[in-house]
């Protein structure tokens, strides 16, 4: 793993990535050379062409990103990888045909739009399949040791054991912390004479530690032979964090939120960006849109009785309750009783209007006016019901530190996460907004903004 801006970025997901980015300028170019020949262009350096090839490579990152194309799933089947680039690419020249059109003066370029989109997508495909084996398969997975036998040690091999994943396990060490081991093959402390020679000889280059009872079984002079060996020590609560993009509720404590990195006061700057990115963003979406919002709400009201909009109160941040203005999607008699109800899978209460323009989220255009307010931003855990909020704080710890970031239209656990619906999936959905607030930078919100669009494409466990 490598961590940009405090997220963590998979090592083959980023060598992948340069690779095509490096493919991309060179599918440009070779375009450019192409059209060039046609029509008897002399030749020149491609050092002049620069921006022209970084206008080409860009947008086509990006898009490839946005659909998901660095994904699991696109790095180990090259069927989803290839349907993944298809709608990259058409994005891509349907955004760089935008710009060509209103910009008359770059008209070579328009034309060379074609073969370099040919030569890119040949490219890109037949990069990843002569590297699935190698940037898909173990050669760049991390080797690690686990120190302990119990619950703890089984959710890391189950987290090994699943698609995509990015480390292997070398090793299970028993350290005597429970009885009943829950790994099969673990190795006891006791037949180890030297554990930093028994990591090394398994070649790993991590040593986690997943032990059940630490206050007589922390090896600390072990860990100290292997630390000094080279070999990196991670608490499996740092581990969960970094390989699943999420805060395990079932094996955090306070001391580690309390005293991991995280949780940076010194975000003004960031913060200033975020609230004049916020203010620019909902106007222009909201001046884009407002074509799309007019149909959508008069086939609101022709389907059901009632008005087109309606206003809802959410909690927001710092507990402070302020109203939400949606798309009508469901009956108006939907909530009769006056009691909050948890939305459920294929809902007899949302219409059939309000089915498509949920699972597009055109109903959540609207929210752009609470962003414009300042209420929200575009970035942002899902502002919840207060009602739902009093039970969620009940059952679930930590629940109300997701308070203490502006709540936003999208977010970390809308991308990851099925629409939720009940308790469980809002603990689900809270480790992903506690990731969220404890790594939050400029770049993690480009990532889900970019990546909203996949979920908007591909609307899993829309409701």
């Amino acid at each position: 793993m490598v961590r940009l801006f405090k997220h963590y970025v998979p090592n083959a997901v980023l060598l992948l990535g340069l690779l095509d980015f490096a493919l991309l300028l060179l599918a440009a170019e070779a375009g450019w050379q192409v059209r060039a020949w046609q029509i008897g262009m002399a030749p020149d350096t491609p050092a002049t062409r620069i921006p022209q090839l970084l206008s080409f490579a860009v947008p086509l990152q990006l898009a490839m990103v946005a659909v998901g194309a660095y994904g699991p799933g696109a790095l180990h089947s090259v069927r989803f990888a290839v349907s993944r680039l298809l709608v990259a690419v058409s994005l891509g020249i349907l955004f760089l045909s935008v710009i060509f059109f209103l910009v008359p003066a770059i008209t070579f370029w328009r034309s060379n739009l074609f073969y370099a989109m040919l030569l890119a997508l040949g490219g890109l495909v037949t990069l990843r399949i002569a590297a699935r084996g190698t940037i898909g398969g173990e050669a760049l997975r991390r080797r690690v040791v686990v120190l302990g036998a119990g619950p703890r040690a089984a959710r890391i091999e189950r987290l090994a054991a699943r698609n995509g994943a990015n480390f292997v396990v070398a090793g299970f060490v028993a350290m005597g912390d429970t009885h009943v081991p829950a790994v099969d093959g673990a190795v006891p402390r006791g037949a180890i004479d030297n554990l930093a020679d028994h990591v090394t000889a398994l070649r790993a280059s991590e040593v986690v530690l997943a032990i059940e009872e630490r206050r007589n079984a922390l090896p600390l002079q072990d860990l100290l032979r292997v630390k000094t060996t080279g070999v990196s020590v991670s608490e499996i609560f740092s581990f969960l964090e970094r390989e699943t993009g999420r805060i395990d509720l079932q094996s955090v404590n306070p001391s580690w939120l309390i005293f991991s990195d995280g949780f940076s006061s010194g975000r003004f700057l960031s913060t200033i960006a975020k609230r004049a990115f916020d203010i620019v963003a909902s106007l222009i979406v909201l001046a884009l849109t407002f074509p799309v919002i007019a149909i959508a709400a008069i086939a609101v009201v022709l389907e059901s009785p009632g008005p087109a909009f309606y206003r809802q109160r959410r909690v927001g941040l710092y507990n402070e309750p302020f109203d939400i203005v949606k798309l009508r999607s469901m009956r108006q008699d939907a909530e009769a009783g006056g009691k909050a109800v948890w939305a459920e899978k294929r809902d007899p209460r949302v219409t059939r209007v309000g089915r498509f323009i949920r699972t597009v989220r055109i109903d959540e255009l609207p929210q752009c006016w609470s962003v414009l307010k300042g209420d929200m931003s575009f970035v942002g855990p899902r502002p919840e019901r207060p009602q739902f909020v009093a039970e969620l704080e009940r059952e679930l710890p930590y629940y109300a530190e997701r308070h203490m970031v502006k709540p936003g239209i999208t977010g970390w656990a809308q991308i990851n996460y099925p629409y939720g619906a009940s308790v469980e999936d809002a603990r689900n959905k809270l480790e992903y907004d506690l990731y969220y607030a404890k790594n939050y930078s400029p770049f993690l919100d480009l990532l889900i903004l970019l990546q909203t669009l996949r979920v908007v494409l591909w609307p899993e466990g829309a409701r």
